[in-house]
């Protein structure tokens, strides 16, 4: 083998053996400093406009993509006791209209619902071992599919009282003897700084928690 090959091979082994040290460095860096997750949704507060009284519904509107404001008037329910108003019960953006003007409505029956856009968060599930690791008040990097470009930054506003489990339909109970441990989530709320308008509730996202 000739000298040149052989300077050649060196290099590329120094090189191989950096990468992997710099790998290793920045891995040992970013498990120490930061949590991770991308089980995680862009969320807000649902409200919902509901019938005051069993009716005929009229004046009706409203359109998805519209804005209200708390306690606007938006429709009428002609019911047996005379006219009762519709109003909202929170300023947002309508975000799902479940019918139309004129149609008759039960007492009570969700006409639509809105939520707040200037009011985003994230919701994420974080590992049971790992909450040790984080308090309220953490900044966050986000990372939201609609607008994948862009890092958002975040701040952790609250951490949650129980496990996701707790809330299962079905639960995790076990009545046969054979039990398999399996580490629990915990939802944490993370607040949003400026979201764009790409950034639309039920959006996946991703999650860095600094831990410093």
């Amino acid at each position: 083998m000739n000298r040149g090959r052989l300077v050649l091979i060196n290099v590329i082994g120094l090189v191989i053996i950096l990468a992997v040290v710099a790998g290793g460095a920045y891995y040992y860096y970013e498990s120490t400093n930061f949590i991770k997750t991308d089980e995680a949704k862009v969320t807000g507060d649902l409200y919902t406009i509901v019938a005051p009284a069993a009716g005929k519904l009229a004046d009706w509107d409203l359109e998805e993509g519209d804005s209200v404001s708390k306690n606007a008037k938006v429709a009428n329910v002609t019911s047996a006791e005379g006219k009762e108003t519709v109003k909202t019960a929170a300023q947002g953006t309508v975000v799902k209209t479940q019918v139309h003007d004129e149609q008759l409505v039960q007492a009570g029956q969700t006409l639509a619902q809105t939520i707040d856009m200037d009011d985003l968060s994230i919701t994420a599930n974080i590992e049971e071992n790992k909450l040790k690791d984080i308090e309220k008040g953490d900044s966050v990097d986000i990372i939201i599919d609609g607008d994948s470009g862009t890092v958002f930054e975040g701040t952790l506003e609250q951490i949650g009282y129980a496990t996701t489990s707790v809330f299962s339909v079905m639960g995790n109970q076990n009545s046969s003897g054979n039990y398999t441990k399996v580490t629990q989530k915990v939802p944490v709320k993370i607040s949003i700084k400026a979201p764009s308008d790409k950034v639309l509730p039920g959006m996946n996202a991703e999650v860095k928690i600094s831990t410093n």
